[in-house]
């Protein structure tokens, strides 16, 4: 007998994707281009975390804060300058980015490349099988002939330490869907969200405190996270690392809110942000009824097929698979995918070999990754501690980016640092480090090289324009050639 509100018939599909973010608008699209009829199901917003609460808003908001340092650092600009940035227009320009949290142009897409979109809770029911159930309890079963996409993505992880509940800390969705800034904001947590959002908010005129367990961007080569900082201390932060916050108080809901620290000390701060890790959204997707863990990591192979679930049919893709929880990685990854779906159901062979069309490798040997930050940090590959922990063997180029005219024609005095690790027996590049102002635009060509295993014999040859930022190439590969020889 059927459930109250459950419409009893099953509707199949070829595919079927959990979450219709960035990763899984790709794969649909993908598995649309093979010929493979698809549905999308979605419980929030079409468009996901990326496009409402994290990489657009983001992005929307430190622009203006640093064009503004940007124009600090060029006599003639500077004087032009004569205060901070309009935080009404730069909260209106965030809401234009994000269509004032209005997905119906993203749900125009998923329905432009064929796919139909379901709104609701989608929840695997075994194997090949989906439930969605709607904000009014009516239910709906689609089955899937060839492939299940998970693409739910990741929240974030909140500690458990007392009083976390009463003070009603921020996380990534109210640093970036706010608009007031707080007069003191105590933010948890060094990585890449706590840094940014550190930057946007001092920009903005609140007094930031960042609280770090351990340095600053600590997957990044150090000198990143120490050039970070000191940009972060010059723009008026307070940056304190190797401490905890062990407890927090908040009596008033209206009031401060006071951070216990495991140094014995207290800091009083109008509000609080976390930023201190992410935990994946498959605590509530069914995982259970295919033998699999709710709440947990889904482990794949180099086609983003899930491990330990037979019959070829479950894909993990973008943060679930904790892989990279980076947007342009998990769309690397829904294309990838989305080509194998579309391989696997025609019957076709796979190349799934390193770097073949159905193969993620660059999960492993190139993932780029930007930091908008005052500088910028951007990077690709291995660190030099990396690539020795995998017993290549390494050689260092490090130089400051005042090597190069046109990073001093950008900026007077322009402060930054480049790093190249060079697996010496295959003269290739295994990672690439930029801080500085700008650097973000320089990231592809590296990316280009460590991707492509470039010989640096070959590389020397790709030319930079005179006079830009991207000169530093010549004096990085000029080093290396000198160092050897």
């Amino acid at each position: 007998m059927s459930q109250p509100h459950e419409t009893p018939e099953t509707t199949p599909y070829d595919v079927i994707v959990l979450g219709a973010g960035p990763v899984g608008q790709n794969v649909a699209d993908r598995a649309r281009a093979a010929g493979l009829s698809v549905a999308v199901v979605e419980r929030e917003l079409v468009g996901g975390e990326c496009s409402y609460w994290a990489c657009v808003p983001s992005k929307a908001l430190l622009r203006p804060v640093i064009a503004v340092a940007d124009a600090g650092r060029v006599d003639g600009a500077r004087q032009a300058v004569t205060g901070r940035p309009d935080s009404d227009r730069v909260f209106a320009r965030r809401n234009r980015y994000v269509t004032d949290w209005d997905d119906s142009g993203q749900a125009r897409f998923v329905k432009s490349i064929g796919a139909d979109l379901y709104r609701g809770h989608g929840r695997l029911d075994g194997r090949r099988r989906v439930t969605v159930t709607r904000d009014d309890g009516s239910r709906q079963t689609l089955s899937a002939r060839h492939a299940v996409a998970v693409a739910t993505g990741s929240r974030p992880a909140l500690p458990d330490i007392p009083g976390i509940r009463e003070a009603r800390p921020w996380t990534n969705r109210h640093g970036t869907d706010s608009s007031t800034v707080p007069g003191r904001l105590a933010i948890v947590g060094g990585g890449g969200v706590g840094v940014e959002m550190a930057t946007l908010w001092q920009g903005l005129g609140s007094q930031v405190t960042l609280l770090a367990r351990h340095g600053l961007i600590p997957r990044m080569e150090p000198f990143a996270g120490e050039l970070v900082a000191q940009g972060l201390v010059d723009a008026g932060a307070q940056v304190r690392t190797g401490v905890q916050v062990t407890a927090l108080r908040r009596p008033d809901p209206g009031g401060p809110v006071t951070l216990t620290l495991d140094d014995g000390g207290e800091l009083e701060a109008d509000e609080v942000m976390f930023a201190t890790g992410r935990t994946p959204s498959t605590d509530d997707i069914g995982l259970d009824t295919v033998g699999l863990t709710p709440g947990s990591w889904l482990d794949v192979d180099t086609t983003c097929l899930v491990q330990g679930v037979e019959g070829e049919w479950l894909y993990a893709l973008g943060d679930v698979n904790h892989r990279a929880l980076l947007t342009h990685q998990g769309k690397y990854q829904a294309r990838t995918a989305g080509d194998a779906i579309g391989a696997r159901a025609a019957g076709r062979p796979l190349d799934d070999a390193p770097w073949g069309d159905h193969a993620t490798t660059a999960d492993q040997h190139a993932v780029p990754q930007v930091f908008f930050t005052d500088p910028e940090a951007a990077a690709v590959g291995l660190t030099a501690a990396q690539a020795e922990r995998a017993g290549h063997r390494v050689k260092i180029v490090d130089l400051a980016f005042n090597a190069a005219q046109g990073a001093n024609l950008y900026a007077d005095d322009y402060q930054g640092q480049a790093r190249l690790v060079v697996d010496v027996d295959r003269d290739v590049l295994l990672g690439v480090t930029f801080v500085g102002p700008g650097v973000s635009e320089l990231l592809h060509s590296a990316t280009v090289a460590v991707a492509g295993q470039v010989p640096l014999k070959r590389l020397r040859h790709a030319i930079a324009c005179f006079p830009t930022v991207s000169e530093i190439w010549l004096f990085l590969l000029a080093a290396y050639q000198l160092d050897r020889d």
